[in-house]
């Protein structure tokens, strides 16, 4: 897509319908794709994301879905782009690949890519990442390579000149375990990237090629200019943070560091992850497009989050260093399976580290988890093989300088997509969901509450095999400017009747659960921000009347004597916060006086 020399004399008026177009051609490539796909992870969890490229491979445009797709797609594009050459591509033609090392993730996300031709110029791409319920490879257990994880399919011409390549959709048939449901998302995708060249074309055909490529730049440039307008707010320095993950699934118990680096200068900013761990053992590894994408999601969340189309105009004035080799920038042949964790408190620490340069602006840390379990059995409905994945749970966001956290709310990853309905769940999987509810005082508190998790318990109808890869259970959400930690991510199991809680982390691997047996997976919630001995007293006796607090919990934390009626005692009140404020280090939850002894609570 070549825009004209110059993009400054296009009519305002025009450049606003071709953004809103663009919306509208990402919108519907995404709602096409849920209504033709056959994976209840695409149509309900809504695991994919859509987009529109320039003929360079550039974001225009991304059909809100995972954020960590932000710059994956572009690069995948991209490298489609270096691999064929834009004399290799035709109308006609459909690029597809799953290579991790491309991606940045893993090789369930299979990603089509559509030339746009107008007059025989190729002047656009679009594109599609889906994530596909099985890629063949091992069931259950922490992979240590990519090899065993799956097919992997390199660059290829799923389509050329408008042909199918039948000997590619065999191979593709002949090594995954539900080929029916894999190649119905394929046909799904292509509906999907086919749309979007239709409705682009069509934008193209109204206001003209050269009216909308060039309101296109304009559209970069307007988002570029933004982002460095809002970067010179940022007091200049360097910002640094750090927090760690529980471990890589095998060296169970030894920590995984995540160290970041900050620096601000004048309107361009920097963001150093050489301190990453390097990649681990286990499947908790990303490529290199998700490291840079760990920056890029921070800095628009921080200087552009509201600027839509997502497109490159955004990341600009962001520079991002990072060596090969790391855990977010892994090197072949890593293990790649569980790409999406780690990801996610990086960008937490990101925030954490610019936190007192702008303390408006950011988020005490949050669940950052899916929290999702995988299912696999024979249905004793058909006899037929089945994987399932229940969720995302969703889970406590961070509270804000002004406002509480947002509960049970998917981690920052997955952006847009949503849980697993409970009925959906049911109704194709021989399992009952027992309880799917918010988890009383697992918010962080703080003058602004952190937000709950869930508590999700689900049994067993038939005999099944359950597999669990959850983080955070240690690096607990931290609070901000005084707001206290959050409760962690874990899982706990039923076996036999007897309910087992104490775990060394919250991975299960190929669990086997009988008739009966069940399991419990509990997400975190969001860090508190400021003392919370400050808070309102009305909001901490609203908390406790909506389950959110428990009493106990409102007395320990936040000195406030109330019932469930929502009563409060004013007097007792006032004299746990005049003794009362816990010190940050006292080893469990209460009153404690200045010489750090414990109160007792008033009853």
């Amino acid at each position: 897509m070549t825009a004209m020399s110059s993009s400054s004399s296009i009519d305002p008026i025009t450049v606003e319908i071709v953004r809103n177009g663009l919306l509208a051609v990402t919108e519907e490539m995404k709602s096409n794709l849920m209504r033709t796909a056959y994976n209840m992870i695409i149509y309900e969890a809504l695991d994919f994301t859509v987009g529109l490229f320039t003929a360079e491979g550039d974001t225009v445009s991304i059909g809100l879905g995972l954020p960590m797709f932000i710059r994956g797609m572009s690069e995948t594009v991209k490298a489609k782009i270096k691999h064929f050459g834009h004399s290799g591509i035709h109308p006609g033609d459909i690029l597809i690949t799953n290579d991790a090392y491309i991606t940045g993730s893993h090789l369930n996300h299979v990603t089509l890519t559509l030339p746009v031709f107008h007059n025989g110029e190729l002047i656009a791409f679009t594109c599609c990442m889906a994530h596909w319920l099985d890629i063949g490879g091992s069931l259950g257990g922490v992979t240590t390579d990519i090899y065993s994880e799956g097919l992997q399919i390199p660059i290829l011409k799923y389509q050329k000149a408008g042909e199918v390549n039948q000997d590619l959709v065999d191979m593709i048939a002949l090594n995954v375990r539900l080929p029916e449901l894999g190649l119905g998302d394929l046909r799904a995708q292509v509906t999907a990237v086919s749309t979007g060249e239709r409705r682009f074309l069509e934008l193209v055909e109204r206001y003209g090629r050269d009216a909308v490529l060039n309101s296109i730049a304009m559209i970069m440039d307007q988002t570029e200019a933004t982002a460095r307008a809002n970067t010179r707010s940022i007091p200049d320095g360097v910002y640094e943070a750090e927090s760690f993950m529980d471990d890589d699934g095998i060296d169970i118990g030894r920590p995984v560091p995540i160290r970041v680096r900050v620096e601000v200068r004048g309107e361009e900013m920097t963001v150093d992850l050489t301190d990453v761990s390097r990649q681990v053992r286990g499947y908790y590894n990303s490529g290199y497009t998700t490291g840079i994408a760990c920056a890029q999601v921070a800095y628009k969340c921080l200087t552009t989050p509201t600027t839509y189309p997502v497109n490159d105009g955004s990341f600009r004035s962001l520079k991002v260093i990072m060596p090969a080799g790391r855990v977010i920038s892994a090197q072949r042949p890593a293990p790649m399976r569980w790409w999406m964790t780690f990801p996610m408190t990086v960008i937490d620490t990101i925030f954490k580290a610019v936190a007192p340069a702008l303390p408006d602006r950011v988020i005490a840390g949050h669940h950052a988890d899916l929290c999702v379990a995988t299912l696999h059995g024979v249905s004793p409905k058909d006899g037929r093989f089945y994987i399932a994945s229940l969720g995302p749970l969703g889970g406590g966001w961070g509270a804000k300088s002004r406002e509480d956290g947002v509960s049970v709310t998917v981690c920052i990853n997955d952006g847009d997509t949503h849980n697993s309905p409970c009925e959906q769940i049911e109704a194709k999987y021989p399992v009952l969901v027992d309880r799917y509810e918010l988890r009383a005082d697992s918010g962080g508190p703080g003058r602004q509450r952190g937000g709950l998790g869930a508590e999700f318990v689900v049994e067993a109808l038939a005999p099944l095999s359950l597999s669990t890869t959850i983080e955070r259970a240690h690096c607990r959400p931290w609070g901000l400017d005084g707001g206290r930690e959050a409760a962690g991510n874990s899982v706990s199991v039923r076996l036999d009747g007897v309910w087992k809680h104490e775990m060394p982390n919250a991975k299960l691997l190929t669990q086997r659960l009988r008739t009966g047996d069940a399991f419990m997976l509990r997400s975190g919630g969001g860090g508190g921000v400021g003392d919370p001995m400050t808070r309102e007293i009305q909001l901490v006796v609203k908390d406790v009347i909506e389950g959110y607090v428990s009493t106990q919990a409102a007395a320990s934390e936040y000195g406030v004597v109330a019932d469930l009626s929502g009563k409060a005692d004013l007097v007792r009140t006032a004299e746990l916060r005049r003794v009362g404020a816990r010190p940050k280090d006292a080893a469990e939850p209460g009153i404690y006086d200045s010489a750090n002894t414990p109160i007792p609570i008033p009853g």
